[in-house]
């Protein structure tokens, strides 16, 4: 079995660095903690957070992309990886607390550097009561927390809310953290750590399921095709009904015309330019091919998840379709 990557997330004070700590010997893991105190601003940001929010979040930013992008896979090529951070979560404050041209700026250097960390293979999202978070902050008293502002946690709690129960590109448990206290009741942990182990293995049937799809889609044919569709919508709980998928037939549909007014559109304008029919058409076919590429492929995917739920093999009519249009006599005026 693969080494995994879990990382633990959630608002201030919820407790993320004490469950790491706590975990790191039950998964024999290496550990990966962030460093806040090298922060030369943090404490005058939570004074004055619209002063001191760029160079926060800029130190922040570099400082975590450092630690990470060699020490993750470094560790993870010897043992499971727990982190009480990910590199994703400094875009979340980086929204509520930069605008306009800052935000701009910084997005354009966290997306060029995010894409050479590793995303972790499942997120453990603590959640608490605000009051409690409040109480946990002022239990451990770090002297640059002693002026936050609670409106800012509530913030915070919110933002992280929004996120992680919508994020789809990894997968999260999420944990009331409440009521348990993972440093005083073993069974606490033990609660935690069986969670995680049980995630894990839902996580590693999903995978073993998506690699049996993708061997459908590798067959190349129809039938193939279908099959995997059949599975991954079973699998997600899509509505069989007809009708609706009808509508959402004809929904991709609209999207490849949408597309393809596009290029005409941009035809007409390059003929008007100077450029001969056929530059204008290869050109604006360039420039929109690849909406138009994947708007065809929702549209012959709606086709063979229609097919499945009206029981049509559709590679065989395709194929008794064709054997009757090859003896079938055409109108001329269709080819002129």
């Amino acid at each position: 079995m693969s080494h995994k990557y879990i990382a633990i997330e959630g608002v201030i004070g919820v407790g993320k660095t004490t469950l790491a700590r706590l975990l790191q010997p039950h998964f024999d893991a290496k550990i990966l903690l962030e460093v806040f105190e090298e922060n030369p601003f943090l404490a005058d940001f939570y004074q004055d957070r619209g002063r001191y929010a760029f160079q926060t979040q800029i130190f922040f930013l570099l400082s975590r992309y450092h630690q990470q992008h060699k020490a993750v896979p470094r560790a993870l090529r010897r043992a499971t990886l727990i982190s009480d951070y990910t590199f994703a979560k400094d875009e979340l404050f980086a929204w509520l607390n930069l605008k306009d041209d800052e935000l701009a700026m910084y997005g354009r250097v966290h997306a060029a550097l995010s894409e050479k960390i590793p995303k972790p293979d499942l997120i453990v999202y603590l959640r608490a009561e605000h009051e409690t978070i409040m109480r946990r902050i002022a239990q451990r008293d770090r002297p640059y927390e002693r002026d936050m502002d609670p409106g800012y946690i509530r913030e915070l709690a919110t933002a992280y809310d929004a996120w992680l129960t919508n994020i789809q590109e990894i997968p999260v448990l999420t944990v009331d953290v409440t009521a348990l206290d993972f440093l005083g009741s073993e069974q606490d942990l033990a609660l935690v750590a069986r969670a995680i182990e049980e995630k894990l293995a839902q996580e590693g049937e999903k995978t073993e399921t998506a690699d049996s799809q993708l061997t459908l889609l590798q067959q190349g044919n129809l039938r193939g095709y279908q099959q995997f569709h059949s599975q991954l919508d079973r699998l997600k709980g899509f509505d069989p009904d007809l009708f609706i998928n009808y509508v959402l037939l004809t929904e991709e549909l609209g999207e490849v015309a949408t597309a393809l007014v596009k290029v005409w559109g941009e035809e007409q304008k390059l003929a008007r330019n100077g450029r001969s029919a056929e530059e204008a058409r290869q050109q604006a076919l360039d420039t929109h091919r690849e909406t138009l590429r994947e708007e065809l492929a929702d549209l012959l995917a709606y086709t063979l998840k229609l097919a499945n739920y009206a029981e049509i093999d559709l590679e065989q009519a395709y194929l008794d379709k064709m054997r009757r249009n090859v003896g079938r006599e055409w109108p001329g005026q269709l080819f002129k």
